[in-house]
């Protein structure tokens, strides 16, 4: 996605004023500040059913949109509400963002009220997160290495290229059908942590429990690299190590991982920037001569013994904004070097497949093409050599792209798809619905290619497209029809 959220903790304006018989107090650590607090409060009650209320508190950077999650525990029900948009599925209760109080700045709060029914008693309840960050509790840091060992024995199969194809050591065609698992490219260079809420074995399990055999995990090259602006516990040897643990979980639930470089170094301000800032804190439109190669040298060797996890090198190149001429961008593209419109000294595809191949790594590799990998026109004349012969071509589409509809595709990723793997490794719809995504994957099934759905993240779906309500699996309307669609696949 070509702007994923810049942070996962999210918040809103607005106030009502809170009058509090009952409050649940935060509670943390001499000190320590939680990314986000909560204060629950029961401000009138009586036979059958309460009042209550919620005052949220951002205490981080500003924010955009906001979804609030709890859990009742003795069967109290939400009936209506005000400030947010409530809902209940379940004992699970959800306060969203209206469309005026959806943004919030650095220590600003928000307060909603709500009436539910009782039937018993009134427990307040104990866990409250904002889309899948836990509030009142310490945030450094907030998403934490897992705690177990990962488990040992992967069975995720051993990939390489045959023809248009992706094998398996048995010949067996393979489909990378699946999810991406955003967090790892924003959280360490934002300071909040390494991953965007839990990646223990139950909530990856949650994701093999769609039936998906695919997981990609974008990266962020300056925290796998550890430069010393990178706090130190999210970066260098934690930072990999923690890429190995959510590796070999997947892989120990029968999925591919694909390995993924979302952000990295260079100064871009130019059209269509997502920030002028020169580290990796939003997407850029090639990789950098200064570091990515480093970083693809560096993972390579991490995992070239791992045949079943798959490189994409880059997750949306754009040197087509930065100049007017198609042939100049493919040839960025490719070749790097000095590219129109581009500050720093650009890494191509090329570049990037020799530091892969130049430690012995034999991994399937992708390359997606120009326009944040929604143009695969010239792939074919501008692909990579790759001397292991294990390059597979990498395309994104939402329903917002230029390349979005089957006379596209069959013009421009047909061709591609007769003669390499073709793997979309995002797709994607803003409508907070399932009808485009119905329509690619059909498309892409019928022509037996891969695609991986963006995001398997509790993010509202009004900030980009997101799968998930909860890291259990709850899908939201839009990834209902990712989900439905994998199970019915793989039953």
């Amino acid at each position: 996605m070509r702007h994923p959220p810049r942070s996962v903790l999210l918040a809103a304006a607005g106030a009502v004023a809170l009058v509090s018989s009952v409050v649940v107090p935060v509670v943390s650590a001499q000190g320590a500040t939680p990314a986000c607090t909560v204060e629950y409060a029961v401000t009138g009650q009586w036979d059958g059913g309460f009042q209550g209320s919620v005052k949220v508190t951002n205490n981080r950077t500003a924010l955009n949109g906001w979804q609030l999650t709890f859990d009742f525990a003795d069967g109290q029900k939400v009936t209506q509400g005000w400030n947010a948009k409530w809902s209940q599925s379940g004992t699970t209760v959800t306060a969203a963002n209206e469309t005026w109080n959806g943004t919030l700045g650095s220590g600003a709060s928000v307060s909603a009220g709500f009436l539910a029914s009782r039937s018993g008693g009134n427990t307040a309840p104990a866990v409250f997160k904002l889309n899948g960050t836990t509030c009142n509790v310490d945030s450094e840091p907030t998403t934490p290495p897992p705690t177990t060992p990962p488990p040992s024995g992967g069975t995720a199969p051993a990939l390489h290229v045959s023809g248009d194809k992706l094998v398996d050591s048995g010949g067996n065609t393979r489909r990378l059908l699946g999810v991406n698992r955003s967090g790892g490219e924003f959280m360490c260079v934002q300071g909040y942590g390494i991953w965007d809420g839990p990646v223990d074995d139950a909530a990856i399990k949650a994701i093999a429990d769609w039936r998906a055999d695919a997981v990609r995990i974008p990266l962020n090259e300056e925290c796998w690299l550890g430069l010393s602006h990178i706090k130190p516990e999210y970066a260098g040897a934690n930072y990999i190590a923690a890429v190995k643990d959510l590796v070999a979980r997947v892989e120990a639930h029968g999925m591919t991982p694909v390995i993924e470089l979302h952000w990295n170094h260079g100064q871009y301000t130019g059209n269509s920037a997502g920030c002028s800032d020169v580290h990796a804190t939003c997407q850029k439109p090639m990789p950098d001569m200064q570091y990515s190669p480093s970083f693809w040298a560096s993972v390579a060797s991490t995992f070239k013994d791992d045949q079943a996890a798959v490189f994409d090198l880059f997750n949306e190149p754009y040197p087509d904004r930065a100049t007017s001429s198609a042939t100049d961008a493919w040839k960025c593209w490719r070749d790097g070097g000095t590219c129109p419109g581009i500050s720093y000294e650009v890494a191509g595809m090329q570049d990037l497949v020799d530091a892969v191949r130049g430690t012995g790594a034999k991994n399937v590799v992708m390359a997606g093409g120009l326009a944040y990998s929604n143009d695969l026109s010239q792939w074919l004349t501008y692909r990579p050599t790759d001397p292991a012969g294990n390059l597979a071509a990498a395309y994104h589409v939402y329903n917002f792209n230029s390349c979005s509809n089957e006379s596209c595709w069959n013009s421009t990723l047909a061709p591609v798809a007769a003669q390499v793997p073709l793997v979309a490794g995002e797709i994607g719809e803003n409508t907070c619905a399932h009808g485009f995504v119905d329509q690619v994957m059909k498309w892409f099934d019928d022509h037996g290619l891969s695609y991986l759905g963006w995001t398997w993240n509790t993010w509202d779906c009004s900030s980009g497209p997101s799968l998930i309500s909860a890291y259990d699996g709850t899908p939201t309307a839009y990834g209902m029809g990712l989900r439905d669609h994998l199970r019915a696949l793989n039953p």
